[in-house]
């Protein structure tokens, strides 16, 4: 009898654990926000004490990095764990309907948290694909609001690129027309509404957001604010402020609820800041690093990166190891106790590396790619070297002569990337080329 009695005590604890509720996670992707551009991270002439909020809770990474200098592969990085070549994405997704995009066949983080029990909301941008299984309810998602391409008026809802333009706003695969609301607002108000429908229940939300990518659309009252700052960096700090308050919306649900030390928030920018004509050339900052988005250079990858969950993971630390956007989904797989679904990916987990600032990075070798063909923009790191092939400085901080076609320089020694040392250190040139020829190679 107490063998029984005993037995049965057990298997209830067991069943106990197994129907425990697992964290909630919410990942938060701004889009072309510059490197130091908070002021966690340095910025002196901003106010962003919301995504503050979230370091302070939190671990903040100081050598992180996006997956691809541009749009559309660095969310197939991060969707998939995957590189964003080896993804099938190697540079941007079309933003036109009907025009594919991630392949259907690529396993997401959301279909990976679907599988798991959770639900899955993408909310704001997608820029990958824009058919029917390429769109966000094919890839995993169970709630899709937002837009498909790459960028949209706030206002009107209307992608504005080459003509004719085009009207861009999506629920759940069907085109909705709100004209004159507020985008960023209406996508906190979207996610306020998908977590109080789904409090007790474990969510993803993959929150991309369209800020402060063009159009700069700020708030009036951060315009005024920053109205002494000077063109453009005041129109993009307004932009960035906006946003700011935005995700503050979002963090204050959750404390409504409840729910913030139960869900896991990462936060990240998807590349450097924008020095498109259509970003009045600038403002955004790389601060100390070259190169902004659509570079292989710091500014164009090096991005800012913060994970929070309070009384579960350290808050207010820094981590200086090296990361990269494509570990997120082994890295919240395992805080969450998630099966991976696909085991071919190239992330790994940083949770080591988040519990304790001496761990070891898990990456001997960091590789990035922009484009197929003959000549590729592509970098290569390992230690503190750094190889650059077909170098591209979007920033304009120095200019690119043709005997830079191969850029050497040493992160630790000269984080600007100033001077090309593939001339002074032949024998390590070579060896990086090596292990990106051997990585290209065996791209599948």
């Amino acid at each position: 009898m107490r063998i029984t009695m005993l037995s049965a005590f057990f298997l209830g604890i067991l069943a106990c654990i197994g129907t425990e509720k697992r964290p909630n996670v919410i990942i938060i992707f701004t889009d072309d926000q510059g490197s130091v551009d908070l002021n966690c991270y340095g910025s002196t002439d901003l106010t962003t004490p919301h995504m503050d909020s979230l370091a302070k809770k939190g671990v903040r990474f100081t050598q992180f990095y996006a997956a691809a200098p541009v749009c559309s592969p660095s969310r197939a990085g991060l969707l998939t764990g995957r590189h964003p070549v080896r993804a099938g994405m190697p540079g941007n997704a079309g933003s036109i309907k009907g025009r594919a995009g991630l392949a259907p066949e690529e396993v997401t983080i959301a279909e990976t948290f679907k599988a798991a029990g959770y639900v899955t909301a993408h909310i704001g941008k997608w820029h990958l694909g824009y058919t029917p299984e390429t769109m966000p309810n094919g890839q995993g998602f169970d709630y899709s609001f937002g837009h498909m391409g790459g960028c949209i008026d706030n206002y009107s809802h209307f992608f504005y690129w080459r003509g004719p333009n085009r009207h861009d706003l999506w629920r759940n695969g069907k085109e909705i027309f709100e004209d004159g609301k507020y985008f960023p607002q209406m996508m906190a108000d979207e996610a306020s509404k998908f977590i109080g429908e789904n409090r007790n229940k474990p969510f993803f939300m993959y929150y991309a957001l369209n800020t402060p990518h063009y159009p700069y659309q700020g708030y009036a009252k951060w315009l005024k604010h920053y109205a002494k700052l000077p063109y453009p960096r005041n129109l993009y700090a307004a932009f960035l402020s906006t946003q700011d308050e935005t995700i503050g919306n979002l963090l204050a649900t959750l404390d409504r609820l409840k729910l913030r030390e139960d869900t896991i928030i990462v936060f990240q920018s998807d590349h450097g800041h924008s020095h498109e004509e259509r970003a009045h050339f600038g403002g955004g900052s790389s601060g100390p690093y070259r190169g902004a988005k659509g570079s292989m250079f710091e500014g164009g990858i090096r991005v800012p990166a913060i994970i929070s969950w309070p009384n579960n993971l350290p808050e207010g630390a820094v981590r200086d190891q090296v990361a990269h956007s494509c570990d997120w989904l082994p890295t919240l797989a395992q805080l969450t106790g998630v099966k991976l679904l696909h085991k071919d990916i190239d992330g790994k987990s940083i949770v080591s590396i988040i519990k304790n600032d001496k761990a070891k990075t898990p990456h001997d070798v960091l590789h990035w790619q922009l484009g197929r063909g003959n000549n590729p923009r592509w970098a290569v790191r390992q230690g503190d070297w750094k190889l650059i092939g077909n170098p591209l400085d979007t920033s304009g901080k120095a200019p690119i002569t043709p005997k830079d076609k191969l850029f050497l320089v040493n992160i630790k020694e000269n984080v600007n990337e100033m001077k090309n040392l593939a001339s002074e250190y032949p024998e390590t040139t070579q060896r990086l080329k090596k292990l990106h020829d051997e990585w290209t190679a065996n791209l599948k």
